[in-house]
């Protein structure tokens, strides 16, 4: 019961996370057009992966959905992951770690709400 209450936590922090950045990145804020510029992505890249991103986040929600949603999430956090090691930034790859490995844990502990 306290694991499915932590999991549920767990859940809707990556679901608001995950909303957050997406919609950041959707309507195109300067600052994801300043961290992305630097792997050259153009302004419509950011915002496809801000869709993606929100599409992974609601997906995260419903039980049929859950794994696939945390797999496209953590794609891109792992897409990002790599993309910081390319530019040789240790920091940024080390601060976006614990998301990725929070998504992984989630898909572990599965949907909290779904019949056993």
């Amino acid at each position: 019961m306290i694991a499915k209450i932590i999991n549920s936590v767990l859940i809707l922090i990556a679901v608001f996370m995950g909303a957050k950045q997406g919609w950041n990145m959707l309507t195109a804020k300067p600052e994801m057009l300043e961290m992305f510029g630097k792997w050259d992505f153009s302004k419509n890249a950011v915002m496809i992966n801000g869709a993606v991103t929100l599409l992974a986040a609601v997906l995260i929600l419903f039980p049929r959905t859950f794994v696939w949603g945390n797999f496209l999430m953590a794609a891109g956090i792992l897409m990002i992951i790599c993309l910081q090691l390319l530019t040789r930034n240790l920091k940024g790859a080390a601060i976006e770690l614990p998301f990725f490995l929070l998504n992984l844990l989630i898909i572990y502990l599965q949907y909290p709400l779904k019949n056993q």
